[in-house]
């Protein structure tokens, strides 16, 4: 059974206050075009939280206005119980990392400049360039895998490699929450699996919290710890994958009848979609 999360969310309630980053009752729109009206959701606090859902649903919408991309016509996003509008630019690049969906890097720029850039928050008139943000350009793109592409111009490299040299810039802000926009788009199946297994770890072992929007279904319930389905600007469900992917929620969002098994390998729910019918007499 799917759950309804369409009730604002509610600062006096212990659980809901825990969460870091919240949408309080939110209108999104992009000029008059609405994506969507009277939203709240909330994310837990260290949760590695993932949002599906089909295409032009509100998904990557709801992520530009967690990273104040967007701001809302109606209603407020809240950082730590703050409304985010209310922020300096700086404070919240401290606190929040975003990978966009699609980026653009300045002509000419090399892997290590542009990862470098992630140190920006950090700096300022009495803390400039020191050997711990050197550090930490470094370990990121070891993280990525991308340190032997260091000196390398950006507009060199393949579409895979410059996803990762941006997951890398995003590292190295170092903040507590980090949000991802389809960070697997350009990879092939390896290199997803290395991406979502780097997330996993900055997760459990850094205690972050992580907003990722993916579209394969199966990887979000192997990795995420909190789901968020969404379909039309609305949230479906949200909560643990084991306990809402069913059958009748991935028909519900997305049109597609299937069967849920356990995954072998993670024991998180697997979709099997259902199979085409042949036509009779066909071979």
């Amino acid at each position: 059974m799917t759950t309804a999360t369409r009730d604002p969310v509610d600062s006096r309630d212990p659980e809901r206050a825990s969460a870091p980053l919240a949408a309080e009752d939110v209108t999104l729109r992009y000029d008059h075009r609405v994506i969507a009206e009277g939203l709240s959701v909330r994310v837990p606090d260290r949760s590695f939280t993932v949002v599906i859902g089909p295409n032009a649903c509100g998904k990557s919408t709801l992520l530009r206005a967690f990273a104040r991309l967007l701001k809302p016509t109606a209603g407020a996003v809240m950082l730590d119980g703050r409304a985010i509008t209310a922020l300096p630019t700086k404070q919240l690049a401290r606190r929040i990392g975003l990978l966009p969906q699609s980026s653009t890097a300045p002509e000419g720029i090399t892997v290590e400049d542009l990862v470098a850039r992630g140190r920006y928050p950090h700096q300022g008139l009495l803390r400039q360039w020191s050997p711990q943000d050197e550090r930490v350009v470094a370990e990121s793109m070891a993280a990525t895998g991308v340190a032997e592409l260091a000196e390398r111009s950006v507009d060199e490299l393949s579409g895979g490699q410059r996803q990762r040299v941006w997951l890398a810039m995003a590292l190295a802000q170092e903040t507590p929450l980090l949000l991802l926009d389809e960070p697997t788009t350009y990879l092939d199946i390896a290199h997803q699996v290395e991406v979502l297994d780097l997330c996993a770890r900055l997760h459990e072992e850094q205690e972050r919290t992580l907003v990722a929007v993916l579209h394969d279904l199966n990887q979000a319930a192997r990795y995420a710890t909190h789901l968020i389905a969404m379909r039309d600007g609305r949230v479906v469900a949200q909560g643990a994958p084991g306990d809402i992917v069913t059958a009748e929620l991935v028909e519900e969002v997305f049109d597609l009848p299937c069967r849920i098994i356990e995954d072998p390998e993670s024991g998180t729910p697997l979709v099997i979609p259902a199979a085409r019918r042949r036509a009779r007499g066909t071979v």
